[in-house]
């Protein structure tokens, strides 16, 4: 299966720092004696294997409901056209055998703006996937479907956006809404005159955000336009808070900023859009590459990328009041390495964030531990050399649960895609029962203790507005 977003769609990236100097290095580690202890628990890598065998891109990872695992992913269909499959696994990791959800010739797959898996209160589970809806190329719908028996069965599919447009509909966010329902957030293009061939050059006007929920009849109720001009293609993220659900996403405005919003679902409003931090990066053009949301309570983390100024960086921040207002930003990793492609999760011990850097030596994926608080770092984990480079790589999975990190990527190999899995967890032998205890910090400053590495032309895929 290739990612079908033709070569018209290069890096905007590319442009915005074409000709522009060297990316001054990362910062150096921290000093021995502010690293950890002997006694003080480091966590480790180790393989997770997956129920996934031969050709398959696009994964989604969740912590289910019953302390388990849901996986879905894009595969080739039988007799041509794509198939979306999913598997569940126990509490120890362990895998179901694979079930499939929906198969079409007509879908449009990509590597950028992928299928989502989830599950509602009622144990219901929920999917999606884009189905083309006229020829020209960017012209296709968000549909969902819904299984109210584990996967063996799924409802007829529905699209989302019931506009009836030929024009984009997608990058697309899920989460559980009230007893049996589900809340969707997506990208919508009603309002750019149509996709045409042309791609968003064509546009004659703005890439919007609405959001909808559905029930367990797929009745739909709650559709709002929440932001009437956003970045064209950028994954939005959503998370349940104590008050309602957090949508982030990459705004846009008349002088091509485009900084990360959030937006709380009050009761049936959605609040006026405020910016997570005043970045300013102003960009020419969509970077495909959108933030991640994690919730806790009223404790949420929104991680993302930016290059303001010039300089590719990973930023993480915090808020105490479910995404009404955010601190100031902790710098992860900075300089042209850094791909962004980033993942956040939040556990009661730590919060966590997963991005991507690709250098002349290849790809690979980092994980940074950090206090709940942002206060410090507690370590820095490299999970993987990916084989592959540029898009082909896609978006990497995070998932927390009984105090074990899970990821999951996509590795390109001779031309074909495959899913990988890590487990990520306290090294027993360092740590009684393997659980996290309190650390010392090991980067000091928040900045990248990564080793500098060189310039490669192949940063993150985007797409002209």
């Amino acid at each position: 299966m290739r990612a079908t977003l033709p070569s018209s769609l290069l890096c905007a990236l590319a442009l915005a720092v074409a000709g522009c100097r060297q990316a001054a290095p990362p910062a150096p580690a921290a000093k021995p004696e502010a690293t950890a202890a002997a006694a003080t628990p480091q966590w480790r890598v180790s393989d997770w294997p997956l129920p996934v065998a031969g050709f398959a891109a696009q994964p989604d990872l969740i912590a289910a409901p019953d302390g388990g695992w849901l996986l879905s992913w894009i595969e080739p269909g039988e007799g041509g056209g794509h198939a979306l499959k999913f598997a569940r696994a126990g509490r120890d990791g362990r895998w179901d055998a694979p079930r499939q959800i929906a198969a079409g010739r007509d879908w449009f797959v990509n590597w950028a703006d992928t299928p989502h898996i989830a599950a509602s209160a009622d144990g219901a589970l929920w999917a999606h996937w884009l189905q083309k809806s006229a020829p020209a190329t960017y012209a296709y719908d968000v549909v969902l479907t819904r299984s109210d028996d584990g996967g063996a069965t799924w409802s007829k599919p529905l699209r989302v956006n019931d506009d009836g447009s030929a024009s984009e509909h997608g990058f697309v966010s899920l989460w559980p809404d009230g007893a049996d329902g589900l809340g969707v957030a997506w990208l919508d293009g009603r309002h750019t005159g149509g996709a045409g061939e042309g791609g968003h050059a064509g546009h004659r006007g703005a890439m919007s955000l609405r959001a909808a929920r559905f029930d367990a009849k797929l009745a739909r109720s709650l559709d709002r336009e929440i932001d009437a001009m956003t970045c064209d293609c950028c994954q939005t993220d959503a998370a349940p808070t104590a008050r309602g659900p957090l949508l982030v996403y990459r705004d846009r405005d008349a002088q091509e900023i485009r900084d990360i919003a959030a937006t709380r679902r009050d009761g049936d409003a959605w609040s006026a859009p405020r910016h997570v931090n005043a970045d300013r990066w102003t960009m020419p053009a969509c970077p495909v590459n959108g933030p991640s949301v994690a919730a806790r309570g009223e404790a949420a983390l929104v991680a993302w990328y930016t290059a303001a100024g010039g300089e590719s960086k990973v930023q993480i921040a915090r808020s105490d009041d479910a995404g009404t207002s955010f601190g100031a930003p902790w710098l992860l990793d900075r300089g042209e390495p850094v791909q962004g492609r980033v993942e956040a999760a939040l556990g009661a011990d730590a919060a966590w964030v997963l991005w991507l850097r690709e250098d002349k030596q290849g790809q690979t994926l980092w994980l940074a531990r950090l206090a709940p608080d942002l206060s410090r770092e507690l370590q820095r984990i490299e999970v993987a050399r990916v084989p592959g480079r540029g898009r082909g790589t896609g978006l990497a999975q995070l998932a927390l649960g009984d105090g074990v990190a899970y990821v999951v990527w996509t590795e390109r190999v001779d031309g074909a895609a495959r899913l990988r899995g890590a487990r990520v967890q306290a090294d027993a032998g360092s740590a009684p029962d393997a659980r996290p205890q309190p650390e010392t910090t090991v980067s000091s400053n928040g900045e990248s203790n990564i080793a500098a590495g060189d310039t490669t032309v192949s940063p993150s895929g985007t797409r002209a507005p």
